[in-house]
């Protein structure tokens, strides 16, 4: 197929949830959508695989809930964050009032069954294709050049999305040194599949440690997903060697230790390097936007961050169906910018910021030896930061769900 001058009204680089969640709302709002991904699907991605209540609302609008339950995923009721020395503390799923349930899923198979939702709902899916440029007139993005088994095409669109994940990249094209920012902590993320862990039944357990934080979960196959944030000066003492790291650095936390103990690991080992959370700008140029991990990187202990990417894509496609008449007309790119940055800050900048001292926090194990105490003694007080870490969406979804009964 050559689509080398073809139109489209929404060009989207990133096949994570947020930019399928994107194109699924867009095709069905009436746009010609054309969605390129980097990797061909299945593929594994590092990710805490903790699929939170609120996401099955979402999982519903972009009609994939039968296909993620039949996947094999495995359910969650409860997430429980261990203090260094095991103390406890737990958070209940029905908390966050949209369903009783979490889901454990590998990203292999959520991000295939939501490219597939995709591909049916009309979206134009190119897999195994980069984004080797954008096209640009009168400073304003007007689409993509992407290169596919050593050929290159123009996709010109009225909307470029920028979903390709931390990385940004396609919005650090425009300004290579706002990619260069100074970290305010250099990281190192791991992930694996493991076999024969003693995770507790329907858990999602979160340890703290010194210089870091780990979540373990249940997935499909009867495995347990690993994945786990260290300090890039501990992993350099360990030689990099994720292994070393583990017994070394997670399993100073006691539960960690118990719960590893007879692990064995049954995929290859996923690392990354974390320097920044928080928020980007969701508007680097007039014609593209930002989406998911691209706008902002939101703390992965909060076990927030699948929904956000859910909601931050429809939250676009909302934004630019609602100006797209305009925009075919030939209308200023500018007011559907300052509508999403409205929309945008209106949805996330709360629990962006709780989010960040959550994080600061986590990192000072006796603070969150002391969090997990005090909050352990009231319900109410976890229910409230639980819910702080969602923005209040739990209960706007929950009335809109009941709305539409």
């Amino acid at each position: 197929m050559h689509y080398s001058g073809e139109y489209f009204d929404v060009a989207i680089a990133g096949a994570g949830p947020a930019g399928t969640s994107a194109a699924i709302h867009l095709a069905n709002g009436g746009a010609r959508v054309l969605l390129v991904e980097q990797k061909t699907f299945p593929r594994a991605k590092l990710c805490g695989e903790f699929i939170s209540p609120e996401c099955v609302y979402h999982f519903e609008r972009l009609g994939v809930t039968e296909k993620m339950i039949s996947s094999g995923a495995a359910t969650l009721t409860r997430t429980i964050f261990y203090a260094r020395n095991g103390e406890s503390v737990a958070v209940p799923s029905e908390w966050f009032g949209i369903s009783s349930l979490a889901l454990g899923l590998s990203r292999a198979e959520m991000d295939n069954n939501l490219l597939e939702r995709a591909k049916q709902a009309g979206v134009v899916v190119w897999e195994d294709t980069v984004v080797s440029d954008l096209l640009l007139s009168e400073r304003q993005v007007r689409g993509i050049k992407l290169t596919k088994a050593d050929q290159t095409f123009n996709c010109s669109a009225l909307v470029t999305i920028d979903a390709t994940g931390r990385t940004r990249s396609l919005a650090r094209r425009l300004d290579p040194m706002s990619f260069h920012l100074s970290p305010t902590r250099r990281l190192v993320a791991f992930k694996t599949h493991l076999e024969n862990t003693r995770v507790a039944e329907g858990a999602c357990e979160i340890y703290f440690y010194p210089g870091g934080y780990g979540g373990l979960s249940s997935i499909e196959n009867g495995l347990s997903n690993l994945c786990f944030i260290a300090d890039a000066k501990d992993v350099r003492r360990c030689e990099s060697n994720p292994t070393r790291v583990l017994q070394n650095i997670v399993r100073k936390n006691a539960r960690a230790a118990h719960t590893l103990a007879r692990a064995r690991t049954h995929t290859d080992w996923l690392a990354v390097s974390l320097d920044h959370f928080g928020r980007r700008t969701p508007v680097p140029a007039d014609g593209l936007m930002t989406i998911g991990d691209a706008a902002a990187f939101i703390d992965p202990f909060t076990g927030s961050g699948m929904l956000m990417a859910l909601e931050n894509g429809e939250v676009a496609a909302h934004s630019i169906i609602s100006h797209l008449a305009a925009l075919r007309r030939g209308d200023s790119f500018k007011p559907l910018a300052h509508d999403y940055r409205k929309r945008y800050s209106r949805k996330f900048n709360s629990r962006l910021r709780i989010s960040g001292l959550l994080r600061r926090a986590a990192f000072i194990p006796e603070f969150a030896r002391a969090a997990i105490r005090v909050t352990s003694a009231s319900d109410r007080v976890r229910r409230r930061l639980a819910r702080a870490t969602r923005g209040g969406s739990a209960a706007g979804m929950a009335n809109e769900k009941t709305r539409h009964k």
